[in-house]
């Protein structure tokens, strides 16, 4: 069974990410060498009503092992029973609750980063989810509501709950993404605990996550945006983290045979019309910043089928 305190150091993790995080993304991270996946959040109020597109949302291939469910609620029992319906229909290797998302239509319902402002419900909850499943359990958090050394306290609740892991994002919910990511009081949380901690929040770069982890000593990083149109970076950060560079390089023909393979997972989810409108979203994150990627990502955004996407990045057929 997979376990946090035996999960090989340091660990190196894709982050949840609405909307972003689906099977196939994941799935086009693992390919590239990713060794733990979080997948996007889901609702706990959608699980127990079982919820048609929500339950679909939860399902995973073999291939995305291990893999995280992440799951949203404010309600104890009812975060509790959909942690239990989701373990029994889908055998995920873990189980992580949001009590760090920043947006308000989470946390205008008590929900997300709402939950580190009542430490007795985050705990009721923590608590009550354990008891439901027999995966791991983690939490992933903010440095808290607007004080950045509130999650220190609470750090202590999540663990004394009975949380097997803590992610914390470097910034309160008052700074939403803005800012710098305080990689430092990560750390003072790091010393808080005795169970593992995984810094999150501007490691958008495999250089980056050097002094993310020197400066919060923690056991690993969980990167989020930074993986976004580059599935390989959390390879390359492993690569950085063991010998100080970056050996996995990838090259303009790597990334446009990546982005037809991500389409075609699509295609094959949710039709081809459906399936290259969904990408869209990705498409942006792949060709940003790049030679012609303005001109790239505005064929993409009009493209309607693979051959559409095709022509648009193929070099012989530009």
């Amino acid at each position: 069974m997979f376990s946090w305190k035996t999960a090989d150091k340091p660990i190196v993790a894709l982050s949840p990410m609405a909307d972003m995080t689906d099977s196939e993304f994941c799935l086009i991270a693992k390919r590239f060498g990713a060794r733990i996946v979080f997948r996007e959040m889901v609702s706990s109020e959608a699980i127990v009503r079982l919820n048609d597109k929500t339950l679909e949302m939860c399902k995973f291939e073999e291939a995305e092992r291990p893999i995280i469910q992440q799951i949203f609620g404010a309600d104890p029992d009812t975060m509790a029973e959909a942690a239990r319906i989701v373990e029994e229909r889908f055998h995920p290797d873990g189980i992580d609750i949001n009590m760090g998302c920043p947006v308000y239509k989470i946390t205008s319902n008590f929900n997300g980063a709402a939950l580190m402002k009542e430490p007795e419900r985050a705990a009721e909850i923590i608590r009550k989810m354990k008891a439901a499943i027999t995966v791991p359990l983690s939490v992933k958090i903010r440095l808290g509501w607007s004080d950045p050394r509130e999650c220190l306290d609470f750090a202590k609740v999540v663990e004394d709950a009975g949380a097997d892991l803590i992610t914390v994002h470097g910034r309160t919910k008052a700074q939403g993404y803005s800012g710098v990511a305080d990689w430092k009081m990560v750390g003072e949380v790091k010393k808080r605990v005795s169970i593992p901690v995984l810094v999150n929040g501007d490691v958008h770069t495999p250089e980056a996550a050097l002094p993310a982890m020197e400066q919060s000593g923690a056991d690993g990083t969980l990167v989020a945006r930074g993986a976004l149109g580059n599935p390989w970076i959390l390879k390359q950060i492993e690569e950085v983290l063991k010998d100080g560079k970056v050996s996995t390089v990838i090259d303009e023909e790597t990334r446009v045979r990546t982005v037809i393979e991500h389409t075609k997972l699509m295609i094959a989810r949710h039709g081809e019309t459906r399936g290259v409108t969904l990408m869209r979203k990705h498409f942006a994150w792949y060709f940003k910043g790049g030679p012609r990627s303005k001109e790239i990502r505005m064929r993409l955004n009009q493209a309607a089928s693979l051959a559409d996407v095709e022509a648009a990045i193929l070099p012989e057929s530009r």
